[in-house]
Formats: C-alpha cells, structure tokens, sequence
C-alpha cells in the first residue's frame, strides 16, 4: 500500500509542473480527487484490507489526500493570482488619455412641433385630452355624422380589426368621447396617431394628428378665425395671416380648408407656395349640429368650433422638409439638425 501511495504521489507532482491555468488544474485534480479519481479508489479498496489493518491504512491514504489537497491548493492560489494580474494588465485604463465623448441627442422635430404645439393652445386655455388609437366604428365614424352608407367613409382608407374595431383614422373621435362626459364649456386638444391606407411623399399609412374642439354659448366662425390667426402667427411667424376656404366634413357645417400666407417669401409667390402665396395648413369648421345633438349637448344654445391638422404637415412646413418618410426613418444625421 505505502508504494502505492509514493507512486500516487510522483504522478501527482509530476502532472502539476507545468500547469499554468485554473482549468487545467482542476481537471488534473477531479483526475486524483473526484469521486472517481484514483485516490478515492484507494479508499474504496479498504473492503479488501484485514479489519485489524484497516486503521492504519486509512491514516495513510487521508494524509495522502491531506497532502494532494495542500498542493493543489497552494499551486490553484499561485496560478490565480498570475491570472489576477493578467487581468488587471489587461483592463488598465491610461485616465492621461483624453476621454470618449458622446453626441448630444435632439428631439424629433414631431416632438417639437407637438410641444409648440400644446404651448400655443394651452395659452389659449386649451387642456389635452388623448383618446384610444383603437376605436371602434361608433366613435370614429357614426358619431361623427357618418353613417355605414355616407359617402365620407369613402375619404378615408381604414384599417379595419374587426367589423367594429380599427385604427382611427382621426382624432376627431376624441371629441365625441368628451361631448358625452363633459358639459360645456368644452376646450381640448386631442393630440396623438392616426391610420390610413396611404403612402407617398407626403403622406404615410401612420402619421400624427392634433385635433381641437371648443363648445360654449356663442361660438361663431369669427372665433375660429381670431384663434387661427394666433396660431399661425405663433408657429410660423409675425404677419403670418389665414384665410378660409369652403370645404365639407360631415362632422362640421359650415365647413373650411384653412390656409396661411406663404411665410417663405411672404404671399409673393414662391417654390413653396406653388406660386400662389398660399399654403394649405389644415381643415376646421363649426360643429354640426347633429354632433352637439348626439351627445346630448342643446344645438339651440350651445355652438362650437372644430379644427384638426397633421403634425408631420406642421414640422414640414416648418423646418422645410420635403419628404414625410425622413420623419419616420429614425436617421440620426436628419435627427441631430433640430434642437429644442
């Protein structure tokens, strides 16, 4: 047995010699140590050891393992410590060295835009109010004022989940959802994203609208222009002027295209304006009075106004660019150019 042990013991220092990593020492002790290494076979032959010589046996193959143990142990804390250093060689950081920037960021120019936005009408005394992107035929379409055969639905390419459930196709719905909870007065804008199946240029199948709405006792027309009027002078400039153009939506009667003095070269006539001095910025109009009916609101003593433009249509406008896709294409390079 003890020639055993003295042979276990030079195969044991000799394959840890030249051992210089962690994994390759464990492996090498799991060979002797493990629970089925050859030091552990040593003691699973003490059955075949005479009882009266199994104590003394046994006290000679544990300092075998006592021993086997101490090595491994004292050759594991020598080659971490090795590696240890490796380690920290290796990540050292020279702080002489002059440190990595980082760009600073911009906001979308949609995100602009919607901000300026909310402050304009905020100061007018507008609250936000932002309905469900998903809205069912009720809200965006019968309450409105048109009904499953109305030629107006034909305006619009709607993207139907199921027979009663859609993308809306305007935020005009969020005013419907507040005529039926809240009496007038009635100021809110209803900012968010819209659907229709359309893609080009200038228009995309996903794109933002805002739409605003104010009900109380002797609304006219004449106050959708003076608020019109502040708006664009605003969010485009001093002596931008509007002007209004009939127009339908079945929502509002009398209805308006809205447009605003060419504020690239001030009504002359330009690339921008098409020559005609004139930029189409949005629809409104008053609010039909089948609507104020519907929502339980007395057409006979309440009136209103109603107005909705896209956001995309507003930044373009705005910081002259000429393809909608650039908004939605996440390139940072158009990105960075705006800062808020």
């Amino acid at each position: 047995m003890q020639d055993k042990i003295n042979e276990l013991k030079k195969k044991i220092a000799e394959a840890i010699k030249d051992v210089h990593s962690s994994d390759s020492l464990f492996q090498i002790k799991m060979k002797y140590l493990g629970k089925s290494g050859e030091v552990s076979e040593l003691m699973k032959g003490m059955r075949d050891v005479p009882k009266e010589k199994r104590p003394e046996v046994g006290m000679i193959i544990n300092a075998l393992k006592v021993w086997a143990e101490e090595q491994f142990g004292k050759l594991d804390r020598t080659i971490k410590d090795k590696e240890l250093k490796k380690r920290y060689a290796a990540e050292a950081v020279d702080v002489t060295l002059p440190g990595n920037t980082s760009k600073k960021g911009a906001y979308h120019p949609n995100t602009l835009v919607k901000r300026e936005l909310i402050s304009i009408f905020a100061g007018m005394g507008f609250t936000v109010f932002e309905g469900p992107e998903i809205e069912n035929d009720y809200y965006n379409f019968t309450a409105l004022n048109t009904p499953a055969d109305h030629p107006a639905r034909d305006m619009q390419d709607t993207f139907y989940i199921t027979g009663d459930l859609l993308l809306r196709t305007q935020t005009s719905a969020g005013q419907i959802r507040v005529m039926e909870k809240q009496k007038p007065p009635i100021k809110i804008l209803s900012p968010g994203k819209v659907y229709r199946s359309d893609d080009d240029a200038t228009h995309s199948p996903m794109f933002s609208q805002m739409e605003g709405l104010v009900v109380d006792k002797g609304i006219t027309l004449c106050d959708l222009k003076g608020m019109l009027d502040e708006f664009a002078r605003k969010i485009f400039g001093d002596g931008v002027k509007t002007r209004l153009r009939p127009s339908y939506f079945p929502f509002t009667e009398p209805s308006v295209e809205v447009d605003v003095s060419c504020f690239e070269c001030g009504g002359k006539g330009c690339r921008l304006c098409k020559g005609t001095g004139w930029i189409e910025v949005l629809g409104a109009g008053m609010v039909n009075r089948h609507v104020l009916e519907g929502c339980g609101i007395d057409p006979e003593e309440y009136s209103g106004f109603a107005f909705g433009m896209g956001i995309e249509r507003i930044a373009m406008l705005k910081y002259g660019i000429n393809n909608m896709k650039l908004l939605f294409e996440g390139d940072t390079r158009f990105l960075r150019q705006f800062k808020g």
